[in-house]
């Protein structure tokens, strides 16, 4: 069974930096990259990979960039179809700042992405896919025809970056999936690593009984809501390299798992897996694993 994602490309320039630099200060940084990236892309790219048949739809423009991104995802083998090419606008460009700690902060220049109309998705989006995936890097009015024509589709929502005008999103998605500080933004609270506060604001968020609510906690792991029920999954401990793209690698490999007919749990162990994967690795995209990488953490860890 497929996945279809609708989403962002970005460009990622990326440039390690002993520490994250305040506001008005100016850091020296070394061993800068070009890498492709965009939360959609790299979401198509971990769905492919975990073993999922993938379809994206986005948009690049006619540019160097663009053609890179595209490339990408071909040789990860997913159908990209569903690109649309702008020959008037520049293909999305992420700016990444990543500290020896494996920190991160990103500027994105959306480009192309805020042109991917409703139009332009909802033919791919209403063809049969078992999972419906989509992130807030595009336009809102964009993924809200994706998922009003998914028609039976598993609606996943990685309700990134924090965008409070998508919480008229939340009602359409079966599943909706937070970091800690995009629950906290989302729920007008302060962020908090306490495990009882995060299930209970998850629970506020839910529009519907049977909605499940993710929370991925970076290396504390993921906890899942769905009505009165908890799924906590543990981190694992690695070295951080970048976690650039974390987050992403989750929801893909978690999209794929459901298409695959897994319960929450068994997705949920998985796409943690996966992430401590790519948080070994540098950049985004080109961070995300192989389903039998995947499957060797997961046998290490037994």
């Amino acid at each position: 069974m497929s996945v279809c994602v609708v989403g962002s490309l970005n460009f990622d320039i990326i440039c390690r930096v002993a520490r994250l630099p305040r506001p008005g200060e100016t850091v020296a940084g070394s061993n800068l990259l070009r890498l492709p990236g965009g939360k959609g892309g790299n979401q198509a790219v971990a769905a492919s990979l975990a073993g999922a048949r993938t379809v994206f739809v986005g948009a690049v423009g006619r540019d160097e960039p663009g053609q890179i991104m595209v490339a990408m995802l071909k040789a990860a083998g997913v159908d990209v179809s569903g690109v649309v090419v702008f020959g008037d606008i520049a293909s999305g460009h992420g700016f990444v700042t990543v500290s020896d700690a494996g920190e991160n902060s990103i500027v994105l220049a959306l480009g192309a992405n805020t042109a991917l109309a409703p139009a332009h998705v909802t033919q791919a989006a209403g063809v049969g896919h078992k999972v419906m995936m989509a992130q807030l890097e595009c336009p809102i009015a964009t993924v809200e025809a994706a998922f009003k024509a998914a028609s039976g589709a598993i609606k996943i929502l990685n309700a990134a970056p924090a965008v409070l005008d998508a919480r008229s999103l939340f009602p359409l998605a079966d599943i909706l999936v937070f970091n800690e500080s995009e629950l906290a933004a989302y729920a007008g609270v302060e962020e908090t690593s306490d495990i009882g506060l995060i299930v209970e604001t998850a629970r506020r968020l839910t529009s519907f009984p049977g909605q499940t609510v993710i929370v991925t906690l970076g290396a504390a792991g993921a906890v899942g809501v769905v009505d009165g029920a908890v799924v906590r999954v543990d981190g694992l401990v690695v070295e951080v390299a970048d976690t650039v793209g974390a987050g992403d690698c989750f929801c893909g490999i978690l999209a794929a798992r459901l298409a695959e007919g897994a319960c929450l749990r068994e997705a949920m162990i998985w796409a943690n897996a996966g992430a401590s994967l790519s948080v070994q690795r540098a950049g985004a995209m080109p961070a995300m694993p192989w389903r039998a990488e995947i499957r060797a953490v997961l046998a290490e860890a037994e």
